[in-house]
């Protein structure tokens, strides 16, 4: 699917996002249909903000800057990848899927499944 990449839609925690192949392989930027990921990361201080901002040469926006610093995210993956919803409760259940055991690739070693999903539009 084409990159919908749209810089008000970012990282933060709790953020879905497409998944993709490396730029490599996909100069497009172009998303996956069929995987995403759902953004954990972590609290930012606005020391280490100003460092990524120069070392990916961008601006982040007071917006994006207190939501780094008060719920986290993964700042690193903006403008990289199509963000295209979010969660609107239930944060707690982001802690728990990011606290499973995983494997030496990142995956879970058990699936963690979703079981209820409501879209709120």
């Amino acid at each position: 699917m084409p990159a919908e990449i749209i810089p008000k839609y970012y990282h933060k925690k709790g953020a879905l996002a497409a998944a993709r192949t490396g730029d490599q392989m996909n100069p497009q930027r172009r998303s996956s249909g069929s995987q995403f990921y759902i953004v954990h990361g972590k609290k930012f201080t606005d020391m280490q903000l100003d460092s990524m901002e120069k070392q990916m040469n961008t601006k982040f926006t007071k917006e994006q800057r207190d939501t780094y610093v008060e719920i986290g995210g993964a700042p690193h993956l903006d403008a990289q990848y199509t963000v295209f919803g979010e969660i609107i409760e239930g944060y707690d259940v982001i802690d728990k899927i990011a606290g499973v055991e995983t494997n030496d690739k990142d995956r879970p070693v058990e699936d963690v499944k979703i079981i209820k999903i409501t879209v709120v539009e």
